[in-house]
């Protein structure tokens, strides 16, 4: 079966899944969110599929994440943003108990959504071009699709700091911090680790349940990549560092994937219709002037009850 946005078709005992939207980055829609879902169903009982294959269309990545200016049209028109992230999250479950090899090939830019159709998968391939992000709290989310499980695992806390500021990490860090299993040098070299040489200052400044504190260590530190760091939370939505520092925290205590996606709908539900999200995708995505007015003028600005409000 082909669509525009999403090629499905079973060759010689492998089931292929192609996201087809290259001019957006292969950026996931509802439409290929069930696709998948529904291909998964089919060949979870189809005998004659051993494996599935996961790539993206085009030459610039696997997938760029959500259509989020679609969703935040679609809340501006009134529209039900939860069933958006209910049709993701169960498709991001379906991924994750499969009962067959799901490779997914984590070319180019693998980002949000694009790691919750990955990430999940039994084999997970990066390569040297491969750019990973959850850069949600920059448009007033969290890190979602259940990802928070593997980042809550990595090593110290280097997983905090990625689910904080939301900058791309390279295919050898993806390794490290649980995003990718190995990495196919068929075309060139990886490249070394870039968190590894920060994990010292990483572990200090961030080996706290206070986001504010945080800020204060990344910014009296000595290093200038903490300093540097703590520049690029400060542009971060501050209701979305909280939320996803406390997010994080409680994912160290989840015990599947199944529970932070369950985690995640909770605040989905709170986030996405706030003033945060809706400035977030203007100022990156719709307007591009990379200029948000947050709700918050600092992360010390957002009380506690603010924060634990969003998992109510």
């Amino acid at each position: 079966m082909t669509t525009d946005e999403l090629i499905v078709e079973a060759r010689e005992g492998v089931g292929h899944l192609v996201l087809n939207r290259p001019r957006a980055i292969n950026a996931l829609t509802p439409a290929m969110l069930r696709g998948i879902h529904e291909a998964l169903d089919d060949w979870s009982d189809e005998g004659s599929i051993v494996r599935v294959e996961i790539s993206g269309a085009g030459e610039r990545g696997l997938c760029s994440g959500a259509d989020v200016r679609a969703l935040r049209e679609h809340v501006l028109t009134g529209g039900d943003h939860m069933e958006f992230f209910e049709v993701e999250y169960a498709m991001n479950a379906a991924i994750k108990a499969f009962n067959k090899p799901y490779i997914a090939h984590m070319r180019g830019i693998t980002m949000g959504g694009g790691l919750g159709v990955s990430a999940h998968g039994s084999r997970r391939i990066a390569y040297p071009d491969s750019a990973f992000a959850m850069p949600e709290t920059i448009i007033g989310f969290i890190p979602d699709v259940g990802i928070l499980y593997y980042l809550a695992q990595a090593p110290g806390e280097l997983g905090t700091h990625v689910a904080l500021t939301g900058n791309p990490i390279n295919a050898t860090d993806a390794v490290l911090v649980g995003l990718a299993d190995e990495i196919d040098e068929t075309d060139g070299e990886a490249p070394a680790s870039q968190l590894a040489a920060w994990q010292g200052w990483i572990d200090e400044c961030y080996a706290t349940d206070d986001p504010a504190e945080v800020l204060a260590r990344l910014e009296a530190h000595a290093d200038p990549d903490a300093n540097a760091a703590a520049a690029d939370l400060r542009k971060r939505s501050p209701l979305s560092v909280a939320v996803t520092l406390e997010a994080i925290r409680r994912a160290e205590g989840m015990a599947s994937v199944e529970e932070v996606l369950a985690q995640d709908l909770t605040v989905a539900r709170h986030l996405i219709p706030r003033p945060d999200f809706l400035e977030g995708v203007r100022a990156q995505l719709v307007d591009k002037d990379r200029n948000p007015v947050w709700q918050h003028a600092r992360v010390e600005d957002v009380t506690r009850d603010e924060v634990l409000a969003c998992f109510a």
